[in-house]
């Protein structure tokens, strides 16, 4: 099997992510719990990945309803699997995204990083929302991850792996809060207020901490390679982030900075 090509979406397993994703999984809980929701809006999670947090949403609007986007097959067929009668799932990339004055609330928990074009996106969800709709957003922000990335940047720079990623693209846009306002408030949105959340985590111990390296963080290095560099790079990778974040008790430390963001459409 070669190497994935350029540009190709990502997929994703979302069982493992299920299962390897419940910090993840804790910050959204906390962000939805700070909407104030009538229970008859219409939603739209962006990235919504297995579908927990879209399905939670939708019960919280018995009378409105709640559509969750995501660009992997593999994350929608995870999600499918949760059922409610205002609850539905579509595989979209974002970047393809062209609703029209269709939601209230747009809402995001740790996917947003993974999408290169902040600027048309923002443009993008303003024409999606309703006038006086909400933009409910997390997701990581500058100083994230640095010591899985410092990692990853240490490995692709040694051969074989230096040559192998001459054309990767960097999976991951993680901005600061100053510049993010500013993108928001250019895209045209009102009431912008972002601020840059640490959320730095222990993980219990080597293989929690890997299980999350191997759904979602890996996947598009690992794409990206010929099939016989794949375990040798992740092997690697797996020994410097050890290396780097193992405390002597046997937990792992990674930086969590996540961007808040919340923001209106113009309206009522």
């Amino acid at each position: 099997m070669s190497a994935a090509p350029q540009g190709a979406a990502l997929d994703f397993d979302g069982r493992k992510y299920r299962q390897a994703s419940a910090h993840q999984k804790q910050w959204g809980h906390g962000v939805i719990e700070g909407l104030a929701l009538r229970g008859d809006e219409t939603i739209l999670d962006l990235g919504c990945g297995d579908g927990v947090l879209t399905a939670q949403l939708a019960r919280l609007v018995p009378r409105g309803a709640v559509l969750g986007i995501d660009a992997s097959p593999g994350m929608i067929a995870t999600a499918t699997q949760l059922t409610a009668p205002n609850l539905s799932f579509r595989c979209l990339d974002m970047a393809a995204m062209d609703f029209t004055a269709q939601f209230d609330l747009i809402f995001s928990n740790a996917a947003l990083h993974w999408v290169p074009g902040h600027p048309r996106l923002a443009r993008a969800s303003l024409a999606a929302l309703r006038p006086g709709g909400v933009i409910r957003w997390n997701f990581g922000g500058r100083g994230n991850c640095a010591n899985l990335i410092a990692s990853l940047r240490e490995v692709m720079a040694r051969p074989p792996y230096d040559g192998l990623f001459a054309d990767f693209a960097w999976p991951w846009t993680m901005p600061g809060r100053d510049e993010y306002a500013a993108l928001l408030d250019e895209a045209g949105f009102r009431d912008v207020h972002v601020e840059l959340e640490n959320r730095d985590r222990l993980f219990a111990d080597a293989g929690e901490l890997i299980a999350w390296m191997d759904q979602p963080c890996l996947v598009p290095f690992l794409a990206h390679l010929p099939s016989p560099e794949r375990a040798g790079f992740r092997t690697l990778v797996i020994d410097r982030m050890l290396s780097r974040s193992r405390h002597g008790d046997g937990r792992c430390f990674e930086t969590f900075r996540r961007l808040d963001v919340t923001a209106t459409t113009p309206g009522r």
